[in-house]
């Protein structure tokens, strides 16, 4: 599992609509990873959380993750549609 497939199910397991849920690699350089995750408006407050709490900890899960895989920084940016 790769760390795109790892984010998505990371946030599939938080989105009431997860088949619509989407993460790409946007860009990627020596040292960092660079992912967009798209999800639908509604599911925007699930997957961001109260006070950025379910973000911050998919962020820091993903980074953990990529620590023990690649060893680069990831940068998640999250957006609707």
């Amino acid at each position: 599992m790769d760390i795109t497939e790892y984010t998505l199910f990371l946030v599939k397991s938080i989105a009431k609509n997860s088949e619509l849920v989407s993460v790409k690699e946007i860009g990627s350089t020596t040292d960092t990873i660079n992912l967009e995750v798209l999800v639908k408006e509604e599911d925007m407050g699930s997957v961001i959380g109260k006070s950025g709490l379910n973000a911050k900890s998919i962020r820091t899960l993903v980074q953990a993750y990529s620590y023990l895989h690649d060893k680069k920084k990831v940068i998640i940016n999250i957006e609707s549609f």
